[in-house]
């Protein structure tokens, strides 16, 4: 998985007030839970831009003014909801023997066929929840829809895992071709297409004979 740096100052002090000048000052106040206590920590507003405003999943690694460094992932975002500034950050620490749960996005390719005939593609799960080591963690899930036909589904369980296990059921969808009134229209014509050509081959067949 790709990983981002977020260059930080560790914070001293942590109440109300000493919050406020910092956003004041655009940094961005951080806690980095998972190790043996809370990191609490700084960092300007736009070293999260590559992290927040994206639909790919990254791992983070923090690197402070005192020399420290730490492996981590988003856990937890907060936003203004007037301005859309972030508030808060809250980050979750990484061990390499640890495993951790992560949503996933999913990424579709190719050209379904049942869309090609009028059926309407439906994301049921944009993101999958899985469970790995840190360096097993995928950057996306990829499914290839150019085999479903209108009413197909692929399911969790359909899926391949390297490495690392979904944390849902295996009957959850990812992802379906629903129909629609153009695309029972498209169908029967190539039903009747497909009957035509099979009674033109009979009859010339006859003639043969």
């Amino acid at each position: 998985m790709k990983s981002i740096t977020i260059n930080g100052s560790q914070r001293e002090s942590v109440g109300k007030k000493a919050t406020k000048a910092l956003r004041n000052a655009g940094q961005v106040p951080c806690v980095l839970y998972g190790g043996d206590k809370p990191v609490h920590f700084s960092a300007p507003e736009l070293a999260f831009s590559k992290l927040v405003y994206t639909a790919n999943a990254h791992t983070v690694v923090i690197e402070l003014d005192n020399g420290t460094t730490f492996n981590a992932v988003l856990q937890d975002i907060q936003f203004h909801p007037v301005t859309d500034n972030i508030l808060h950050v809250d980050f979750y620490q990484l061990f390499e023997d640890k495993e951790i749960a992560l949503n996933i996005p999913v990424n579709l390719v190719g050209n379904s066929r049942g869309v090609k005939n009028g059926g309407v593609l439906r994301r049921n799960n944009r993101k999958l929840r899985v469970k790995a080591l840190p360096a097993n963690l995928p950057d996306f899930i990829e499914i290839d829809i150019t085999p479903l036909k209108i009413g197909d589904k692929v399911y969790v369980g359909e899926l391949p895992t390297e490495g690392y296990s979904f944390l849902h059921t295996d009957n959850t969808v990812v992802c379906q071709i629903k129909t629609s009134r153009t695309a029972i229209a498209d169908e029967d014509e190539d039903e009747e297409e497909e009957g035509a050509e099979a009674e033109a081959a009979a009859e010339t067949t006859s003639a043969e004979e």
